[in-house]
């Protein structure tokens, strides 16, 4: 046991499955915050300042100003395949590795869109309410409630990264036609095995039946779906993301759902979070909601702890994490 890393402090700002905690103990002098959630930023700036080693989560906001106050901090390791809450650029240039969790989750969250494609096509949800309600007086006949079929309906996938591979292989499957945009085309031997076909961007939004957003969240992307695109879609159209709430304007989403400028929408992932039951969106019928749980299968958030301690674990030793963010 290197006894110079018992030494060595690691702040977590909410806590990790058992199995990691007692790993770390072993290791570090380890502190969890238990108390409000994302970690207050005057308690983060507080602890910052004495530890060497961070464990951090997608709402926590590790910008310039919390960095600098970092005297000591070797590592930052998110339990997250985002890292955009952290400023990655300023930490690089202070020598603080950045470890993130990405490709575990990539199952879990294709499993999840496509599970809010097939509840707003099929209005399970919507039945789910009916039922709850007491609103199901009789059964219904050939015209009522009826949802829509996969077979034959054209998938946009915007952004091919493993999440959108992902996810077009399960489509397949559905005997979907699938098309895609991405900021390089993917060569023609992925394209032909995916059975997907490179489109410009207006031709994603003017031709799909169901677009799913699979791109991080930069200045470029930021209410990248607004009025303006909404009202290029079909009207039979629907929008599903689970990638970051911020690319979707949801005040034009709103309009474009109440005016039937499309026909639904499913959401995991919402400009603020948590979002309160005042919500616009609440009140909608044909929009599934999900609580940002992408990630959230139990053998998922296993992997991604594990990857967490080893990212946390290679940096305080001075060395790359296996997912690493700057240098």
């Amino acid at each position: 046991m290197n006894l110079e890393l018992m030494k060595k402090k690691v702040f977590l700002t909410r806590t990790l499955h058992d199995f990691a905690l007692k790993e770390l103990k072993k290791r570090y002098q380890i502190e969890v915050h238990s108390g409000k959630i994302p970690i207050p930023q005057t308690k983060l700036r507080s602890k910052i300042k004495e530890i060497d080693g961070l464990i951090c989560f997608p709402y926590d906001k590790i910008n310039k100003q919390v960095i600098d106050l970092a005297k000591n901090l070797k590592v930052i390791s998110t339990y997250s395949v985002g890292f955009d809450h952290i400023d990655t650029k300023y930490a690089k240039k202070k020598k603080i590795r950045v470890g993130y969790t990405p490709e575990v989750l990539t199952d879990a969250t294709a499993d999840l869109t496509f599970s809010l494609l097939l509840d707003i096509l099929r209005r399970v949800s919507e039945g789910d309410r009916i039922i709850r309600d007491g609103k199901w007086k009789v059964i219904y006949g050939a015209y009522d409630y009826v949802g829509l079929d996969l077979q034959g309906k054209t998938l946009g996938i915007l952004g091919l990264g493993r999440i959108g591979r992902t996810l077009a292989k399960r489509a397949k499957a559905f005997d979907m036609k699938l098309i895609y945009h991405n900021r390089k085309r993917v060569s023609e031997t992925r394209e032909k095995i995916l059975g997907v076909k490179y489109v410009s961007f207006e031709k994603l939004i003017t031709q799909s039946d169901i677009i799913s957003i699979h791109v991080p969240h930069t200045k470029e992307t930021d209410h990248m779906f607004d009025l303006k695109i909404f009202r290029k879609m079909k009207k039979s159209a629907f929008v599903i993301n689970t990638s970051r709430g911020k690319i979707v304007n949801e005040k034009d989403l709103v309009t474009a759902l109440k005016k039937k400028m499309i026909a639904g929408a499913g959401l995991d992932v919402f400009e603020t979070e948590p979002i309160s039951k005042k919500h616009p969106f609440i009140k909608l019928q044909n929009v599934v909601l999900a609580p940002h749980i992408g990630s959230s299968s139990k053998e998922t958030r296993t992997k991604m702890a594990e990857i967490t301690m080893k990212n946390l674990n290679l940096g305080m030793n001075g060395k790359k994490p296996i997912y690493s963010v700057g240098y």
